[in-house]
Formats: structure tokens, sequence, C-alpha cells
């Protein structure tokens, strides 16, 4: 991480860290002859928020694209738990514990609510009812409307079907793509108090997020890209007070 600073573990404000569940080495992803990422690292230990932050363009999306197997790297590794799974597809990632909630959710519109969240539990021989009431406890809203297409729902609504069908699949590490993109403030408010409450039951979550503040607030660290490389990395609370980053992402004067 060229220019980049970042704190060890003993140096943590909170004591030291749990072992690293997902480590980015060295990425370098390629679109063509344009180098989206330029050989970032990126660490998230076990029960962490981390959030990346960054402008449009900046390469956020590549990274979770990389770490889930929906783009290979042209270098570096993805290692979830020591082991190197970047050479490993989208789609049998979530066996190993990745769970990526994309950009613009992508619910299957034609499918009901319990029908698309009966496909994020492809994983298994069927739904767990136990995974049903945890998805339907933390979007009771959901419950109400297992009938309906996913198609005829609300933005919100679309964007909790899209985090609770990757919760089907029980990952380990939850990658979040601008979640609350579109989104009403208080809609928002709700969607970031669900993800702390996912985060504290035990999943650990790797949140990409234009609106920084949000995520700071929800994250225990992050990580600021600019151009496919990261430039800063610290907890939360450092990165709120730096003035770069309240210029930049926060709208405030240095």
């Amino acid at each position: 991480m060229s220019g980049a600073v970042e704190l060890s573990r003993e140096e943590s404000p909170g004591g030291p860290r749990t072992a690293p569940v997902l480590e980015l080495r060295g990425l370098r992803v390629f679109y063509g002859a344009i180098e989206a990422l330029k050989g970032i690292d990126v660490t998230v230990h076990e029960g962490e928020v981390v959030a990346l932050l960054g402008a449009n363009g900046a390469g956020k999306s590549t990274t979770l694209r990389a770490a889930s197997g929906m783009l290979r790297p042209r270098s570096g590794q993805v290692v979830l738990r020591g082991e190197r799974v970047d050479g490993i597809k989208s789609h049998d990632l979530v066996r190993f514990g990745i769970g990526h909630v994309p950009e613009g959710r992508r619910v299957f519109a034609r499918m009901t609510v319990r029908e698309n969240l009966e496909m994020g539990a492809y994983r298994f021989r069927s739904a767990d009812r136990a995974d049903l009431d945890r998805v339907f406890t933390l979007f009771p809203r959901l419950k109400e409307r297992t009938s309906q297409l996913g198609g005829t729902l609300s933005g919100g609504e679309q964007q909790m079907l899209a985090i609770g069908r990757a919760l089907m699949g029980r990952p380990e590490v939850l990658l979040l793509d601008e979640p609350s993109m579109g989104l009403a403030p208080l809609i928002v408010q709700q969607i970031f108090e669900i993800l702390r409450e996912i985060n504290e039951q035990g999943t650990t979550v790797l949140l990409v997020e234009q609106n920084a503040s949000q995520a700071l607030r929800l994250a225990d660290r992050g990580y600021v890209l600019e151009t496919g490389a990261v430039t800063m990395t610290d907890d939360s609370a450092a990165l709120l007070a730096s003035p770069k980053v309240r210029e930049a992402y926060l709208g405030e004067g240095a």
C-alpha cells in the first residue's frame, strides 16, 4: 500500500485484533489495458466492519468483485482464513463463506420474496427454516411480502431482500456494495442499524459506501482508495477526524 499508513495489531486502540478472515494481498485488476487496482492490500479481521471509501472510479466495487470471485486479478492473492481462493469462481466461493450484495441489488424481479431468499440458500439442499426466520426477524417487512414479486418492491425493500438473500448462504464475510444508494435517509438509517445487528450476531463485514459518514460510524476501520491505490487507512474515529477525509468525503472544509 504505497503511501498508506496502517496501525499494527499492537498499536490498535482496541487492543490486539482477532486473526484475519479476509486478506487481499497485492491485488492488481485490469479492465483491458486499464489498471483498475494497483497492487492493493486490505485486511479484514474476524468480527470487524471495514469500510472502503473513495470517489467514483476509485476501485471500490472492483475490490469487492475481485474478493468475491466475480473478477479474476491479474496478480495478487485473495486469502480466506489463510487459504488462497483467488482462483475459485464466485458461485463456489459462497461455499467458502463469502457473501456479496452487489451494487444495484439485482434481485430476481420475477421471483417472489421467498423464492429470492431460497435462491440465496443454493449451497444447501433447501432453505433452512432457522435461516428464513433470522432474515424475517431482521427484516419484518419481507415477511409481510413473502409472496410479492421482487421487482414490485420499493428500493429499500429490494435492498433488504438483497441482504437477506446473501445471509441465507450463512456467510462468514459479507461484502456490501453501496447499500444506501438511491434510498431515502430514513431507510438508509434503518439499513445501517440492521447491518450493525448483523455484525453483532457474528458476521464480518466489508463495506463499500459513498455515504462516508454513515460508513465510518458503523465501521471499526476504513481504507481510502484513489485511482486504484490505497492512500490512507486507519481506525474509523481517526478517519472521521482527518481533515483530508472531511473535505473530500464529508463535504466539510479542511
